[in-house]
C-alpha cells in the first residue's frame, strides 16, 4: 500500500510526487490520459509537432524560478522570447520538443531507481496511466480510490489522498465515495468556474507572418487571443500553428461539432496567415482551460478528520503552469504535515 495516491499526472501531480518522495513517500500517481502531462499536451500531425495546451510559461517566484533553472540546465527548457508582439524583458519558457516533454522528464526522474547513499531515503513512485477514478472513499485511518473499471484495476488504499483533477470531477469522485466538506467550503469550491478554450491545429505550406517570435498574443482579439507558428516557436520541423480561440467563441461554439467550429474559425484562422496555406487542420478542445477565478489558497483539504485527502491544480493559488506547480508543492507538503 502506498502512503500517498495522487490522482491526475499534469504538472501539479507531479510535482506533489517529486515533493513527496524526496521526503522519503511511497506514492501512487494515476491518470485517466494515456500519458502524463495535462495541459503540458502536445501533438504532432504528419511531420509537424504542435503544442496544443500551455504554449508557454513564465516565472514570478523564486521556488518556480529554481525549478525553471534546473530545467534549462538539464536540456529540457529554454528561453523562447521576451515579449510577442513587443519585448518587455522578462523571458517566456518553452519546452524543447513540445511542452509535453516537460511532463516526461518530471515521469523519468520520478521512476529513476534510487541509488546508493545520500538518495537511499527517498520515496518510491509508481504511475499508471489509462486509469479513471470513480471514487475516494474514506477508511477511517486510510483511504480508498476506486475506479471505473474496477474489473481491470481495484481499488487502490493509502495513507492520504491528493487529487489534482479539475475541480467539478474531484467534486464528483468527493460525492461518489461520501466525503462531506463544511458546507461553507464546499459551496464556495462547487462555484469555481473554467474557462473553455477550442484550438485550431493547422499545418501550414509555409509559416505564419507572426514576426520574429513566430506567436501573437492579443488578449482583446475577439476571435484568436493566442496564435504560435511551431516551427519558429522552435518545436516542429515543418510549419504549424496553434490559434486558441477568445474564451467567449470558445464557450459559443464548445458544443458545436468539428464541422461547425471549422466552418465558423478556420476562414478567421486563414485570414491571419497571409500567403500560408492550410494544408491540413483539426479542432481540440479545453473544457477546464483554466479557473475564471481561482481559490485564493494554494491548496484545500477536504477532510476535518481521518486520511486526509487535499485538492490542488491551477484552480488553486493562481493559474497558469506557475499556479499548477506551487499548488502541487502546497498539497504535497500539507499531506507531509499531516503524515508526520
Amino acid at each position: 500500500m502506498p502512503d500517498v495516491i495522487i490522482i491526475g499526472a499534469g504538472l501539479s501531480g507531479l510535482t506533489a510526487a517529486e515533493r513527496l518522495a524526496a521526503n522519503g513517500r511511497s506514492v501512487l500517481v494515476v491518470d485517466k490520459g494515456r500519458s502524463v502531462g495535462g495541459r503540458l499536451a502536445t501533438r504532432r500531425i504528419g511531420s509537424a509537432v504542435l503544442d496544443h495546451g500551455a504554449q508557454f510559461f513564465t516565472a514570478r517566484s523564486e521556488l518556480f524560478q529554481a525549478a525553471v533553472d534546473d530545467w534549462m540546465e538539464a536540456g529540457v527548457v529554454e528561453e523562447w522570447c521576451r515579449g510577442f508582439d513587443q519585448h518587455d524583458g522578462y523571458p517566456r519558457y518553452r519546452t524543447a520538443d513540445g511542452m509535453n516533454q516537460l511532463a516526461k522528464h518530471l515521469k523519468n526522474g520520478l521512476e529513476a531507481p534510487s541509488v546508493e547513499g545520500a538518495e537511499a531515503t527517498r520515496g518510491s513512485v509508481d504511475i499508471v496511466t489509462g486509469a479513471r477514478a470513480a471514487s475516494i472513499i474514506p477508511l477511517g485511518p486510510e483511504v480508498a480510490v476506486s475506479y471505473d473499471d474496477s474489473a481491470t484495476r481495484p481499488p487502490d488504499e493509502a495513507l492520504a489522498v491528493i487529487t489534482s483533477a479539475p475541480v467539478p470531477q474531484t467534486l464528483e469522485l468527493l460525492d461518489s465515495g461520501g466525503i462531506r466538506m463544511p458546507q461553507d467550503i464546499y459551496d464556495g469550491v462547487r462555484a469555481l468556474r473554467y474557462h473553455k478554450v477550442i484550438g485550431l491545429l493547422a499545418t501550414l505550406s509555409s509559416n505564419a507572418p507572426f514576426g520574429e517570435t513566430g506567436a501573437q498574443q492579443r488578449p482583446d482579439d475577439p476571435i484568436f487571443t493566442f496564435a504560435a507558428d511551431n516551427q519558429v516557436k522552435g518545436i516542429s520541423p515543418s510549419p504549424s500553428v496553434t490559434f486558441h480561440a477568445s474564451h467567449a467563441v470558445s464557450e459559443e461554439l464548445y458544443e458545436a461539432t468539428d464541422a461547425e467550429v471549422l466552418k465558423r474559425l478556420q476562414p478567421e484562422a486563414a485570414a491571419r496567415l497571409g500567403d500560408a496555406q492550410i494544408v491540413e487542420i483539426q479542432v481540440k478542445r479545453w473544457r477546464y482551460a483554466g479557473p475564471v477565478e481561482p481559490w485564493p489558497e494554494r491548496c484545500l483539504e477536504a477532510t476535518t478528520s481521518g486520511a486526509p485527502v487535499v485538492l490542488c491544480g491551477d484552480a488553486f493559488g493562481g493559474p497558469k503552469v506557475e499556479g499548477a506547480f506551487l499548488s502541487g508543492l502546497a498539497a504535497a507538503d500539507t499531506i507531509l504535515e499531516r503524515l508526520r
